[in-house]
């Protein structure tokens, strides 16, 4: 095991790595409910999407354990799903089986950028203060999907956001704060796995709230359903319509995916002196093998999840980790009613505490130099407020070229770096002209 996984050489152990792999997963396994939730309403089977989500994850962040040795998981991202049901299923009158489609083709594509080591270049080409900008801004993104998952903050509050009050009014919010400050206790105290004992020991304090609910006759165990099979539909392969909703799916996975991998690898410690990501070439093929599975099952894209974090800091430093995470989706299926009663406020408080350890990566970043320092702020402000880790990283990526060009030091911007600017830039004027 230690050979395999390299557990000594990261200054790990197996107990930690099963407790990061389990945090992760908890964190996480809100996917599991969601996206048959918006997937369904694209017309496809809740039980056969919930059976498609749990296995394409499974199977993804597997080829993430063995390929590339990361603390990484992987399943249908928030957001693409969204997409594939409401822009393209209600909005442009599509099939689901269309839409399946374009995230097979994405997925095949991604597999030929992965060999050829296309992604790779992307990422190295992305300049040092930028990475250590995305970690910082994934924090804060992810401390604001905790805060907003627990309805710890709210728009109704007279502000353009803020806390709701702490009154019998908002159970989940009161007890989403009492298990982050259970968790703050657990870290200062050095107990093993406070990230995980925080999440179960919110769920219990959840039960007297009425916030963790058991349902009256309630079973454990559950029967997998049968998943979609190779619902696909190449009629309209070649038309603008399906052109416009394969390049929506393409760059918005890329980035995300890129983003997650550099947040978590930051955290971790787990990037070489240049902030470069060691066999990065397999953590980026298990999300393009997870989108091509997940697509013959019948689930929107497959991409790394940001609330990997949450293992990494419950101390998950190798692929050992992503096993246990992948093993829990295969019991997932069986245990569906079970891993159901984990309310949103039991997992918030390891998303917003993990928001905290991921600020680390700031104190490096030399803000003294403007060409460095503004890109940063960009990206580290974008992510939160736009909602969107690809969008942080298109802006800072932005801001890099202009600042480095206003400043006269043109030859610190490399090539691909460059094309990137265009390729944003391309974006941002086409979504203009929707």
């Amino acid at each position: 095991m230690d050979k395999l996984f390299k557990l000594s050489e990261r200054g790990t152990s197996v107990s930690r790595e099963i407790i990061g792999g389990i945090t992760t997963f908890l964190a996480m396994s809100y996917i599991l409910a969601v996206n048959p939730g918006i997937l369904s309403g694209a017309g496809m089977d809740w039980n056969s999407v919930f059976t498609a989500t749990a296995v394409s994850s499974a199977i993804a962040t597997l080829v993430m354990a063995f390929c590339a040795n990361l603390p990484v998981a992987l399943a249908p991202g928030l957001g693409l799903n969204a997409f594939f049901t409401y822009t393209v299923v209600l909005n442009m009158g599509c099939s689901y089986q269309f839409a399946l489609t374009a995230v097979l083709l994405e997925g095949l594509l991604f597999i030929v950028f992965s060999i050829f080591g296309i992604r790779e270049a992307i990422i190295k080409s992305i300049p040092s203060s930028l990475k250590k900008a995305v970690a910082v801004g994934i924090g804060l993104f992810i401390t604001i999907i905790g805060l907003a998952n627990a309805g710890v903050v709210s728009t109704d509050t007279g502000t353009l956001i803020g806390f709701v009050n702490f009154n019998m009014a908002h159970k989940t919010a009161i007890v989403a704060m009492v298990g982050l400050a259970i968790t703050i206790v657990l870290y200062i105290l050095q107990v093993p796995g406070s990230v995980l004992l925080g999440v179960v020991i919110t769920t219990i304090v959840g039960i007297p709230f009425g916030v963790t609910t058991i349902p009256e006759g309630f079973k454990p165990l559950a029967s997998p359903a049968a998943p979609l099979l190779f619902k696909f539909d190449f009629a309209g392969i070649l038309s603008v319509k399906f052109v416009v909703v394969f390049f929506t799916f393409l760059f918005t996975d890329l980035f995300d995916t890129i983003g997650t991998l550099l947040g978590v690898a930051q955290q971790g410690n787990l990037v070489d002196k240049d902030g470069n990501i060691p066999r990065v070439k397999g953590a980026l093929m298990s999300d393009a093998v997870g989108t091509v599975v997940g697509a013959c099952l019948g689930t929107s894209t497959v991409t790394s999840f940001v609330e990997s974090t949450s293992g990494v800091a419950a101390g998950a430093r190798t692929g050992l980790a992503s096993v246990v995470t992948a093993l829990l989706f295969f019991v997932a299926l069986f245990l569906s009613p079970l891993f159901a009663l984990i309310p949103a406020a039991a997992t918030a408080p390891a998303l917003i505490f993990v928001g905290f350890l991921m600020m680390k990566s700031i104190t490096s970043i030399d803000f003294s130099d403007p060409t460095e320092g503004i890109p940063t702020f960009i990206t580290v402000m974008t992510m939160p407020f736009a909602y969107s880790i690809s969008k942080g990283i298109a802006f800072g990526v932005l801001t890099y070229v202009l600042c480095k060009v206003a400043g006269k030091r043109v030859k610190e911007i490399p090539l691909v770096t460059w094309i990137l600017a265009a390729v944003f830039l391309a974006d941002l004027l086409f979504e203009a002209a929707k």
